[in-house]
């Protein structure tokens, strides 16, 4: 376990352009959280403890009202946002995605770290070199492709490192495999086993796949064995999670931390889901089924008591503070109703 960071104030760039020192030594250089709406708090302290929510990312201007103050500064949304953004009743987890494109230093993620409660967890993906077969714009193969050296030294110390407890789920996305993998699923299955099997234990690893025809049985137990889970995600390339549950069932024999992960509408690509719920605000496409299957699979939780650890994009419904809250409903109805006499 990392030793206890000293305080400091985040060094990263924000979103919107660096801040020099002289923006940061000003009065107004802080992001204040939005006033909580009558009930929400209430509602965070209903839901089961050991299950936190949050979405992917943080650094959106349509939040403005909504996680962040109506004056926020949009400039300061990426480097001082998080702090506001964690204390929202109902945000206890949030997405790092920026590390799929590339490694990020140890100090990054410390500098996250120290913006947010003891309670609070970072789910974080894992670079797409590792999970990806080939690297865009190059030819042959990629030597990265389920590297366990490669993963340990880029992906996992500077996260165990730099978040120490604060680290939740380490996501290991798959992009498209491509035709010459999964018409093999079993040597897939095969690898991901060698693959987890390097890498040291006590760390909650989760699978995402984008092949439904790569979610088998060998598929579940080699990840399984190896100490990884399965994540459960929405998205249109993907079966549903009741579907997914058929195919990789929560079991007292394989009980674990479990992810979930909504993170697309369905009919839509990500680029079309961009454009059509930009700025991200409200509400624009409920999807109630993904709804009650995430509550299903939070009484599941619930029932084993296992973490679980829920990412909403916002192209899942518009926006992801909104999906949340509506989420967070629909789970503590749902337990309530299985603890009814």
């Amino acid at each position: 376990m990392a030793n206890k960071p000293q305080q400091q104030r985040p060094s990263q760039g924000g979103l919107f352009g660096p801040l020099d020192d002289e923006q940061l030594a000003k009065p107004e250089a802080t992001v204040a959280p939005c006033a909580v709406a009558a009930g929400i708090a209430e509602l965070g302290a209903a839901l089961p403890k050991q299950l936190r929510m949050g979405t992917s990312s943080w650094m959106f201007p349509g939040w403005r009202g909504i996680v962040y103050a109506d004056d926020a500064p949009q400039k300061l949304l990426s480097r001082l946002g998080l702090e506001a953004y964690s204390k929202h009743p109902l945000l206890g987890s949030v997405g790092v995605d920026r590390t799929f494109y590339a490694p990020i230093a140890k100090q990054d993620f410390v500098d996250y770290a120290l913006q947010v409660p003891q309670s609070f967890r970072f789910l974080v993906k894992a670079w797409g070199e590792i999970t990806s077969p080939t690297v865009r714009g190059k030819s042959g193969k990629n030597q990265r492709y389920l590297n366990a050296d490669s993963a340990i030294d880029d992906v996992l110390t500077p996260a165990f490192e730099g978040l120490g407890d604060k680290l939740g789920p380490l996501l290991f996305q798959f992009p498209p495999q491509g035709a010459r993998i999964t018409k093999n699923p079993d040597a897939f299955a095969d690898s991901l086993h060698a693959f987890f099997d390097k890498l040291p234990n006590g760390v909650h690893y989760a699978v995402e796949l984008r092949d439904t025809s790569l979610l088998t049985e060998r598929y579940v137990d080699a990840i399984t064995s190896a100490g990884a889970r399965h994540c459960y995600a929405v998205h249109p390339r993907m079966p549903s999670i009741a579907r997914q549950l058929e195919l990789a069932p929560v079991t007292k024999a394989t009980a674990g931390p479990i992810a979930a992960r909504w993170m697309l509408h369905s009919g839509l690509s990500y680029e079309e889901a961009k454009e059509h719920y930009q700025p991200f605000n409200k509400l624009v496409d409920a999807d109630l089924n993904s709804r009650r299957e995430f509550a299903a699979l939070a009484t599941k939780a619930l029932e084993l008591d296992v973490p679980m650890t829920v990412i909403v994009n916002n192209k899942a419904e518009g926006s992801a503070p909104h999906s949340v809250l509506e989420l967070a409903k629909e789970i503590v109805a749902a337990v309530r109703q299985t603890r009814a006499p």
